[in-house]
């Protein structure tokens, strides 16, 4: 059975002759994945079908040194990744179990994720696959329009739903709090040569380049933008396509994801609760933007769990709204990211080496 076309989404120039229905819904399911935000569009995972089901990986030749040094970012990519190949499953009526981090000796195995009988799939994951080629990264200035109270409900049930809390900003004070330490935290790291020469490399106005951020989806930077709560300046080479004024407001709805543990466990289970969540603002009409640079400031981070009252990790900003859509980012082809060679399918070999991909 070939795979169809539609299921590969943004990597149809991949197809593979499948033997049954399982692997033809784990091959989409990859595919979906392959769909999921990351940190500068960094795409940091790979996949390999087993005799059991499908492995995921982080891939950390594809970890942000200066951004990212523990890795909290390229957890959060994996766990959104893994949330959308979650919700392919579901739709495809494929009954799976997931273990995360099933093997100690491979810290960059993420996930297990292995065909179950007596497992009833979620019908409430799968009325999620639709919107999941919709879902995008929007930098845009966001309508005046209020979002519902009952649509923030919804999203902080589906953040419950992985183990994780979203708390909405709500108070003027704390608005004014997550703004001043936001903008600290921005001003921080744009001092930083190394981070500046980091997000150069990872900005592209290339149109045959596979991942990183398009110029196309960021906004031109010229000291006009209004923003209480700044979008990280991605436009390096003064070719970003957006329009200037973002003005990114402090009264917009702001919404802090965190989670009661900080281990890479919880990194991931962050990142499967922010793809829940963002597909349920998709889903509802809505888009949403993020800001991390306060998470990526550890003494801010701290400060910004003091004085929001958290009570928990957090671990990034959601800005929701509404907004025209932006350019689609990148997606490397399927082939660069799936093993499927069946004398690969048993490997043991540990993978858990920084720098290592398998």
């Amino acid at each position: 059975m070939a795979l169809p076309r539609a299921a590969l989404g943004a990597s149809t120039q991949y197809m593979v002759t499948l033997s049954t229905p399982r692997d033809t819904a784990l091959h989409a399911a990859v595919a979906r994945a392959m769909l999921a935000p990351s940190v500068h569009n960094t795409q940091p995972w790979q996949f390999r079908l087993s005799s059991d089901g499908l492995d995921l990986f982080i891939d950390r030749s594809r970890q942000l040194a200066v951004l990212d040094p523990t890795g909290r970012q390229l957890c959060l990519s994996a766990g959104s990744a893994l949330l959308n190949a979650r919700v392919s499953l579901a739709a495809s009526a494929c009954p799976v179990s997931v273990r995360r981090f099933p093997d100690r000796d491979r810290p960059d195995l993420v996930a297990r994720i292995e065909a179950s009988i007596g497992v009833a799939t979620d019908p409430v994951l799968a009325a999620l696959d639709p919107v999941v080629e919709l879902r995008q990264t929007n930098r845009r200035r966001f309508a005046a329009d209020p979002v519902p109270a009952e649509l923030v409900a919804t999203l902080v049930s589906a953040a419950a739903a992985e183990g994780a809390v979203l708390h909405p900003v709500v108070h003027n004070e704390d608005r004014q709090t997550l703004a001043r330490l936001s903008q600290r935290a921005d001003a921080a790291q744009n001092v930083d040569a190394a981070y500046r020469a980091e997000l150069r490399a990872w900005t592209s106005n290339d149109p045959t380049r596979l991942d990183g951020v398009r110029a196309a989806a960021v906004p031109h930077v010229d000291g006009t933008a209004g923003d209480d709560v700044p979008i990280r300046d991605f436009d390096s080479q003064g070719a970003g396509w957006l329009p200037s004024q973002t003005h990114s407001s402090a009264s917009q709805c702001l919404l802090v994801l965190a989670t009661a543990a900080d281990t890479p466990q919880a990194w991931v289970q962050a990142g499967e609760a922010l793809e829940r969540v963002w597909l349920e603002i998709t889903r509802a009409g809505f888009v949403a933007s993020l800001f991390t640079q306060v998470i990526e400031v550890a003494a801010l981070r701290a400060q910004l769990r003091d004085e929001l009252r958290l009570g928990a990790h957090p671990h990034l900003v959601l800005r929701v709204g509404r907004a025209p859509v932006t350019a689609a980012s990148m997606r490397r082809h399927i082939g660069d990211v799936l093993d499927d060679r069946t004398d690969q399918r048993r490997v043991s070999a540990p993978l858990g080496v920084a720098g290592s991909s398998p």
